[in-house]
């Protein structure tokens, strides 16, 4: 199984972006798929999640301006973060989601999102 993050890149604040994970392995559609950040110094933290079901939730930082959706039919969980701000700054990852938040799966290389002031 793998995870592959893209399209992070260098954004101003209030600024858009949308990242993209393509999950290889089975049983995508049954999965709960999340978004998850790491910023430099802290540990990894979960974003936004999406059931198999499309049932949506959000970390209070990012309600209302990060939209999760996904894609069964390309295996592909997608987040659109708008009103970017600079500590939105992290490596963004995707993964399978347990009920306690934590990845299920060996994590990938995440995509680096840098938005400057």
């Amino acid at each position: 199984v793998q995870l592959q993050a893209s399209g992070g890149g260098l954004v101003q604040a209030g600024g858009s972006l949308r990242i993209s994970c393509v999950f290889s392995g089975e049983f995508f559609s049954r999965r709960r798929m999340g978004w998850y950040r790491q910023q430099l110094g802290n540990e990894r933290e979960l974003l936004a999640t999406i059931t198999s079901r499309h049932t949506v939730d959000y970390r209070d930082s990012v309600r209302g301006r990060f939209r999760i959706t996904r894609d069964n039919a390309k295996n592909t969980v997608y987040l659109q973060m708008n009103s970017l701000k600079p500590e939105d700054t992290a490596v963004y990852y995707c993964n399978d989601v347990l009920s306690n938040g934590e990845g299920t799966l060996p994590w990938g290389q995440g995509t680096q999102v840098t938005v400057s002031s």
